[in-house]
């Protein structure tokens, strides 16, 4: 995997190779120093990767694989990840900044993902259509061929995972790049899938940044699926791609996600849930909640409780299990303080933190809670992905709704309420693809992902992603 903790290295053909492409240095967002390295894949890496999973693919070695002994391979990945957890944890903490509690969550998350989609392996088959005397008709669920999938950086290990385990499960040959800033914790992935025996070609991993490696990628002629996300504006350079070549894509584009607060809500429960939504991994997360939405009865105890939630967290190294943790990098850190100095310039005002720095080495940032924060806002309008947390205030819960479904985004949303009538009649009517009640991050890897409008589309998650890797074929026979 690697021959130094310094030199990290690509998987391509069941093998760890050095790229040939520039060296990629990764820094500890913890210290702002340098951590490791590893060279990027080069165009020729992109064509060797592309046609070893093309050769693992026409071999049908998955496809052909009794159900059952594909369900065990995902199982032993699993096993293999749990095995290597000591080993990812630090480096996961070390390369993107994010505590040890959540770095050991990702790592059993990532595990869980192939538990699950090893659990339905043995479970996908077609049905018989009934065409009438002289005829037998029954369908096939097929693999696509070759998934290539871009993999984003604040979770790199899991968000991998709930694409590569159902892509295997179904039997494609899967070709990831991995995310520049934080590329390093992957390389244990592969490591698992080659513990586990995964035949050569089926998993390959390539490092770069997505302006070459990326787009050569997705691009490439041999490519049969496409799964990414991350941002609109790469998201919609995928999704051309995609239709230039006939090529299906699945996005996950962001979000800007809101939870409305109503009067009778356990405001003690709802401001620690709301407060984790948005300041866990120092805001990263593309199901965060951004903005909250109070009703103006009890306004100012949410805003004064969220303030008192937050100087109980320290701040400092993951490595330390701090909750308050660095951002991914410099460029992340001035992009969400930009957005906070621009809405305290428009009228907001921070009820904590705010625009300042945080003064020790690394790229920390404080949390930040902005109230006074009009619909037409930037700092309401745009993700920001940051500890940022926007509160504007309702009377009605028209109102409410207006708020929450008037951005582009529509990833997630949630609903503060003892009463069971009034959240479903508001999660009926909020314009996203999940809805959490009394409780940000409720669900699992059981249920399905993805968004509305601009976040995106296709779902990640449960059985239904199941269709994002499986086409299906219809076989009527005249007797």
């Amino acid at each position: 995997m690697r021959d130094s903790q310094e030199a990290w290295l690509n998987y391509i053909d069941g093998e760890w190779r050095k790229g040939s492409g520039r060296p990629i240095e990764i820094l500890n967002p913890a210290t702002g120093k340098p951590y490791a390295g590893i060279r990027s894949a080069s165009v020729a890496d992109v064509d060797a990767a592309v046609d070893a999973a093309r050769i693992a693919f026409k071999s049908r070695a998955l496809y052909d694989m009794h159900p059952h002994a594909r369900m065990q391979l995902l199982l032993r990945i699993a096993t293999e990840i749990r095995t290597l957890s000591d080993d990812i944890v630090p480096v996961l903490v070390g390369e993107n900044g994010k505590s040890v509690s959540l770095a050991r969550d990702e790592v059993e998350s990532t595990a869980q993902y192939f538990e699950y989609y090893g659990g339905v392996a043995d479970k996908l088959f077609g049905k018989s259509i009934p065409l009438g005397a002289g005829y037998i008709d029954f369908t096939q669920m097929v693999p696509y061929g070759v998934s290539a999938q871009i993999i984003p950086w604040n979770f790199p290990l899991e968000i991998a995972a709930r694409s590569i385990a159902p892509a295997l499960a179904c039997g494609n040959a899967v070709i990831a790049k991995s995310p520049e800033l934080s590329p390093l914790g992957m390389c244990f992935l592969a490591k698992a899938c080659e513990r586990a025996g995964l035949a050569k070609g089926y998993f390959n991993l390539l490092a770069g940044h997505g302006a070459d490696i990326g787009e050569a990628l997705v691009s490439h002629a041999g490519v049969d699926q496409i799964v990414f996300t991350g941002s609109i504006q790469t998201g919609r350079r995928i999704l051309m791609k995609g239709a230039e070549r006939i090529v299906p894509v699945v996005a996950e584009l962001g979000g800007k996600s809101a939870g409305i607060v109503y009067p009778d809500a356990d405001i003690d429960a709802t401001v620690s849930s709301a407060a984790i939504a948005i300041f866990v991994h120092a805001g990263q997360v593309c199901s965060a909640g951004s903005r909250l939405i109070v009703h103006e009865k009890v306004h100012e105890e949410v805003v004064s409780k969220l303030s008192t939630w937050i100087r109980t967290k320290t701040m400092g190294p993951g490595l330390e299990d701090h909750f308050l943790t660095p951002l991914i990098s410099s460029a992340q850190r001035e992009k969400a303080q930009q957005f906070v100095s621009r809405a305290l310039g428009a009228g907001a005002e921070a009820a904590a933190g705010g625009d300042g720095r945080v003064d020790r080495e690394g790229y920390y940032m404080p949390a930040t809670v902005l109230t006074g924060v009009k619909p037409d806002m930037e700092v309401n309008l745009q993700e920001v992905f940051g500890p940022v947390l926007s509160v504007l205030k309702f009377s009605e819960p028209e109102e409410a709704l207006a708020i929450a479904n008037g951005t582009d985004y529509g990833l997630a949303s949630g609903v503060y309420t003892k009463n069971i009538s009034q959240a479903l009649w508001t999660a009926d009517r909020l314009e996203a693809g999940t809805v959490f009640v009394n409780g940000w991050f409720a669900g699992g890897n059981e249920t399905p992902f993805g968004g509305f409008k601009k976040s995106g589309y296709g779902r990640e998650k449960g059985v239904e992603s199941l269709a994002n890797y499986c086409q299906t074929r219809n076989i009527a026979i005249r007797l």
